[in-house]
């Protein structure tokens, strides 16, 4: 059952990678992957917050910041060391497959942190926002989506790694609003 996994892990990866190479792909997701490309959204994330909730707004900034912290504890410190799973673009018997669109890096696959993290951030933020804004659903999880994809795409992760980071991220935000609704409530 692990091994069939694996081996449909690896094909669905060489799908994405490679099949689906293009130009504007090799472009684009190695862009949205880097945290500075999404700055300007967390500036406005954190002004609109501030401006338009005041110190509720601060506790919204809070919440991100702890459903990151969260996601990047869980999935880095905790997971990866302990599954140990080689990125796909370290992975010797693929390394005449990969293309190398962004640096490798050293650290492990599974599960992936930028899913974990960005997974975990939208849904915490949909569940703030979505009361009063209905587009906020679909705009956070494409968001969250085409990151995570586009970690497959350039080669660091399988698609388990990014599912995986998926679950974890909307868990933690999910935790992450509860811990948020219990502070609105108390103070």
């Amino acid at each position: 059952m692990i091994e069939q996994l694996h081996t449909f892990d690896v094909e669905l990866f060489m799908r994405i990678h490679r099949g689906l190479s293009n130009g504007f792909f090799d472009w684009l997701l190695p862009l949205t992957r880097n945290r500075f490309f999404w700055s300007p959204l967390y500036l406005f994330i954190i002004i609109f917050c501030i401006k338009e909730y005041k110190k509720r707004g601060l506790y919204i900034i809070g919440g991100v910041l702890l459903t990151f912290a969260l996601g990047d504890l869980i999935s880095s410190r905790l997971i990866k060391p302990f599954i140990s799973r080689i990125r796909p673009c370290n992975e010797i018997t693929l390394a005449d497959e990969i293309i190398r669109r962004v640096p490798c890096g050293s650290g492990f696959s599974f599960p992936s942190a930028h899913a974990t993290n960005h997974f975990g951030i939208a849904v915490f933020l949909i569940l703030v926002f979505y009361p009063r804004w209905k587009p906020i659903l679909p705009i956070g999880l494409a968001w969250a989506f085409i990151i995570s994809f586009a970690q497959i795409y350039v080669g660091v992760h399988y698609p388990v790694d990014t599912i995986a980071g998926a679950a974890l991220g909307t868990s933690i935000g999910l935790l992450t609003f509860q811990i948020y609704k219990y502070i609105i409530k108390r103070y």
